[in-house]
């Protein structure tokens, strides 16, 4: 994925386009009602796609206009309630409100949807597609005339309207109110480049199989198709490349023969943390979709257990190792923390557990996230966090590593997490680890923690 300063959806030229506008925002605005509603947009967009023959372009299209809506929802509500204090209803009409309000108030332009063109769609268009998408739907029908008054009122008083309504922080840094004072809390010298990090796109950085070759042959082969990337010189990145612009997979040379996987460079310190060695038998405690799992193989010929608690989850671990042509693990549905059902009772020489997390850290990708989460959800992934941690623990042999992993920027799920860990065993001793990492740090990574526990051979 690209790196900008701002992100929207890519640009395609409205004299190609071949599906109107005006579909494209009924879709998106469907999408952000499942999000409204509870859905994660990974759920959303294939039941819907089923639902409305959307082929691979209306897909896309449909998702990159929800993605720029989401980054923007905090705003695009603030300014809807400004236009109209009043609730609009239905919630289908409000929806298309907001969509057509985010795109409408996007810095620097509306793009539209399916080419690398960086032409823009006029404001204009955007506005009389919105029209005409209501009237798709009996239930927005009636709504005609207000959507278009509501636009019409934001693009000739924009500026005045913006400059009001981003005094709240809603508004301001497009996230919950209760998500911008955990970050306040969390981080008073850098909250607000965070937030402000969370609107550009992250890097799309690849993982060489180092079955396959090194990165220096796959930056070669890169070169041959006009593709440029960076080899980053940190430890614990020896196989990733990050893309200079997003590509889709399928154009990635020899993807389909395993020589390379998509994979944030944040998630690929852990492989190198546990270091497991060849013969060790390794426990991925979380293992689906098994990004994680098929780095620990590449490097090694382990005795791998991959555990995940969704079944369909766990399918996708098998389909990974079978692209990249790996030995294949021993994949096992069940809850890691209930490991009477599972364990064998023998103990393991690596434990990764890369703990289900609020997924805080990597909101660029999944702008859905913030508006999914709840403040009290942090507590209770704690306590679950907590409970795997003491699930587990027993299971690793003395010498043994256990690696501590979430995707999250929340200190409850990281540092505290590790530390209260660490007072209630004696037998665990901390090694060096990357601990909290930060996209303000790190601007190509996502936000990520790491902390790696050995089990004490005497006690």
């Amino acid at each position: 994925m690209e790196t900008t300063a701002t992100t929207r959806p890519a640009a395609r030229s409205p004299t190609a386009a071949r599906r109107p506008l005006h579909l494209d925002l009924r879709a998106a605005a469907d999408l952000l009602g499942c999000v409204m509603a509870g859905q994660s947009l990974a759920s959303a967009l294939p039941r819907l796609a089923i639902a409305g023959r959307w082929g691979a372009a209306e897909r896309g299209a449909a998702q990159a206009i929800s993605f720029e809506v989401l980054r923007g929802l905090g705003r695009a509500q603030a300014l809807l309630a400004a236009l109209h204090p009043k609730r609009i209803k239905p919630p289908e009409l409000e929806q298309l409100l907001l969509v057509a309000i985010a795109l409408l108030s996007v810095p620097g332009g509306v793009h539209g949807n399916a080419s690398s063109s960086s032409t823009l769609y006029p404001e204009h268009t955007l506005i009389n597609q919105a029209v005409q998408a209501c009237a798709l739907r009996p239930k927005t029908r009636h709504g005609r005339g207000l959507v278009n008054a509501l636009l019409r009122r934001l693009q000739a008083e924009r500026e005045n309207l913006l400059q009001t309504v981003l005094r709240a922080d809603l508004a301001r840094y497009n996230h919950p109110e209760w998500w911008v004072q955990r970050m306040r809390a969390a981080y008073p010298q850098e909250w607000a480049n965070l937030l402000d990090l969370v609107a550009q796109r992250p890097a799309m950085t690849l993982r060489v199989n180092a079955r396959w070759g090194d990165r220096n042959a796959y930056l070669a082969l890169l070169r041959t198709q006009g593709m440029h990337a960076t080899a980053p010189d940190t430890p614990g990145l020896d196989q990733a490349l990050i893309l200079h612009g997003p590509v889709p997979v399928q154009a990635l040379p020899l993807f389909e023969a395993g020589a390379v996987s998509v994979q944030d460079a944040s998630a690929q310190f852990a492989a190198s943390l546990l270091d497991a060695h060849n013969g060790m038998r390794v426990l991925d405690a979380c293992a689906a979709p098994g990004g994680k799992t098929a780095h620990i193989l590449e490097r090694a010929d382990c005795e791998l257990l991959a555990l995940d608690h969704d079944a369909s989850r766990a399918e996708r671990i098998g389909s990974a190792l079978a692209r990249l042509r790996l030995p294949q693990a021993r994949i096992v549905t069940a809850n890691a923390a209930e490991t009477a059902s599972w364990w064998d009772g023998r103990a393991f020489d690596r434990i990764l557990l890369d703990a289900p997390c609020s997924a805080s850290g990597i909101v660029r990708r999944h702008p859905d996230i913030r508006w999914l989460r709840q403040d009290g959800d942090i507590s209770a992934l704690a306590m679950q966090q907590a409970a795997l941690l003491e699930a587990l623990w027993p299971l690793l042999a003395p010498g043994g590593r256990l690696l501590y992993a979430t995707c999250s920027v929340f200190p409850e799920e990281g540092g505290e997490q590790a530390a209260a860990f660490l007072r209630r065993h004696d037998d665990a001793l901390a090694l060096a680890a990357p601990g909290q990492i930060l996209p303000s740090r790190s601007p190509e990574r996502d936000g990520f923690y790491y902390a790696l526990f050995a089990k004490r051979t005497e006690h």
